[in-house]
């Protein structure tokens, strides 16, 4: 590997650190976050959902399995910027298709590696969610200052529109006798298939399509996909989900379809300290009483005190870390949601069971 160059990485606090290049040579701004998962980065760096966010990797190494065509959750890579301690070139995977230096490159993704990620990822546990700014080429704090103020706060930012299909497209089995209708607010693909091996044929709507057009296909059922941004900024798809829950058909949602299925019954949603990321987070399932280790991705969370005070709304799933909500059901429609990603790529399989529960509440309406 070529001598690499200086990097800089500065907080919005005033925190800097100093490391080394990576990736495409560039500067980057963004939200910063971290992954507590030791595999799936390829996953994590396509996910929709990370979208305007520069990523911290909190495992040791990252990139030393190589990247891989089949790995992805979306088209392109979504995150804004990577932060390793090291980001490996070399990589021994023999079905790999080429190095992460080569695959941010071929991306645009600027990086930065050498970096003591348990003491950074220890300050955004403390100072909470921030933005921050990645450059290999503005070494000079006051510019690298000047350009941050520039970087845009999550709270009340539309990411999803912007991540969602422009076009509607179908997939499964057109002879099936299942039909779902998506809404993609930045749906991730392994999402997709898992409703398509259960035998639904799906068709992928664009975020702001209206109600109208969603009934036109006849769905049997409606899911409200995970993706970016604050929900709270989404009042077109706010008002599409009061129109489904009064169609009295099933719906789920996953992360932000679960937070714009709780604003839609009025439960308010918040900006997170720091969010849940990673492959490892374990969840009770309050009406089996079984607990389920679970793959996570989100910086917003639904009001807990909020959502206790809504008689016909039932807590499903919570957090066992910080007891926050990660499921609900309306008690008196075919609809419920979970705040985390049940079909899990990368990531346990212990959640897999949801998609089963949807299928079998289509067949029972």
């Amino acid at each position: 590997m070529a001598q690499q160059q200086q990097a800089i990485l500065l907080l919005e606090d005033g925190h800097i650190f100093y490391g080394k290049s990576f990736g495409k040579v560039g500067t980057t701004t963004g939200e910063i976050c971290f992954n507590t998962g030791m595999t799936g980065y390829q996953e994590v760096f396509t996910d929709p959902s990370y979208t305007g966010q520069v990523i911290i990797m909190n495992n040791v190494h990252t990139g030393n399995y190589g990247v891989k065509a089949t790995d992805i959750e979306s088209s392109s890579v979504k995150i804004k910027g990577l932060i390793g301690r090291n980001l490996e070139e070399q990589f021994s995977r023999i079905q790999a298709s080429g190095s992460l230096t080569d695959y941010l490159i071929a991306n645009n993704i600027v990086a930065i590696e050498d970096i003591d990620t348990r003491a950074l990822v220890a300050h955004i546990r403390t100072k909470g969610a921030m933005n921050c700014i990645i450059s290999s080429e503005i070494l000079d704090e006051t510019k690298l200052k000047e350009e941050l103020a520039k970087c845009p706060n999550m709270d009340g930012l539309d990411l999803a529109s912007g991540v969602s299909t422009k076009e509607e497209y179908e997939l499964g089995d057109v002879n099936s006798e299942l039909k779902v209708a998506v809404l993609d607010f930045g749906v991730k693909k392994n999402i997709l298939n898992c409703l398509v091996e259960r035998g639904a044929y799906v068709r992928v709507h664009p975020a702001t399509t209206p109600l109208s057009r969603l009934k036109e296909f006849n769905p049997d059922g409606y899911f409200i996909s995970n993706g970016p941004g604050d929900p709270a900024a989404l009042p077109y798809a706010i008002e599409t989900i009061r129109g489904i829950l009064a169609e009295n058909k099933p719906l789920f949602g996953i992360c932000l379809g679960h937070q714009l299925l709780a604003l839609a019954n009025d439960i308010p949603t918040f900006k997170m300290h720091h969010g849940h990321r990673g492959l490892n987070h374990p969840v009770k399932n309050i009406i089996t009483g079984r607990c389920e280790i679970t793959t996570q991705n989100h910086g917003f969370g639904v009001d807990p005190e909020a959502v206790r005070k809504h008689d016909h709304i039932e807590v499903t799933h919570i957090n066992l870390n910080d007891e926050s909500i990660e499921g609900i059901r309306v008690k008196n429609k075919p609809a419920f949601s979970v705040q985390y990603h049940p079909e899990s790529t990368p990531g346990p399989h212990d959640s897999r069971y949801l998609f089963d529960d949807f299928i079998a509440l289509i067949n029972k309406n």
